[in-house]
């Protein structure tokens, strides 16, 4: 049996916001079921959440987390900070240890700072500056870590993003050369559709 794989995925800190980004590729065994699949979502309006892997199950956590994530904010008075969207992340896929989704997730936000996390399908939280998952993580982190620097912008690690992108799309099949964006700041996520050409 084929299983349906769902590209790459990529979160980038800059030092005014973080970018997450995924392909909109759906591949199934050896074809691509659709080329408009969203893997990037907003879980609040300073905190997004990027997924490679199987589509269903990327959906299925993202309904849960949004659940329990807008119900804690309504008990809090505030919004929920970018680490704890993420250790709420773990427990719901811990709690799935023994029948996991079969997703990876990155969980990217500014509220105070600008934070990325990611997590594999049992729940491990990792923090990071720039984080790739996926089918093209081999190639695309070569590409990120030979050009990411510290004090890189948001407009800069935009470009970046696509130039990681197109060296995925080159390479792997099961990367897709539409992408999806999502460019969290201080005041708010701005999400674009990105079509890669060359």
């Amino acid at each position: 049996m084929s299983i349906p794989y769902s590209g790459t995925a990529i979160g980038v800190v800059s030092k005014d916001g973080v970018l997450l980004a995924t392909d909109k590729s759906y591949v199934y065994g050896n074809l691509v079921m659709s080329g408009n699949v969203k893997k990037v979502f907003a879980i609040n309006d300073r905190v997004g959440l990027a997924a490679a892997g199987i589509a269903a199950d990327m959906q299925q956590l993202l309904s849960d987390l949004t659940y329990l994530v807008k119900i804690r904010e309504i008990r809090l008075g505030r919004r929920m900070k970018t680490a704890s969207i993420a250790k709420l992340t773990s427990f719901l896929m811990y709690r799935r240890r023994m029948i996991p989704y079969l997703t990876q997730v990155l969980i990217g936000g500014y509220i105070d700072n600008p934070e990325l996390y990611s997590l594999d399908s049992l729940g491990s939280v990792i923090g990071d500056k720039y984080i790739v998952l996926g089918t093209g993580a081999e190639v695309a982190v070569g590409v990120i870590e030979a050009n990411y620097r510290e004090d890189i912008s948001i407009s800069e690690t935009i470009e970046l993003v696509k130039k990681s992108f197109q060296s995925v799309a080159q390479r792997d099949v099961l990367t897709g050369s539409t992408i999806d964006m999502m460019i969290i700041k201080n005041d708010g996520i701005i999400e674009k559709t990105v079509k890669l050409v060359g």
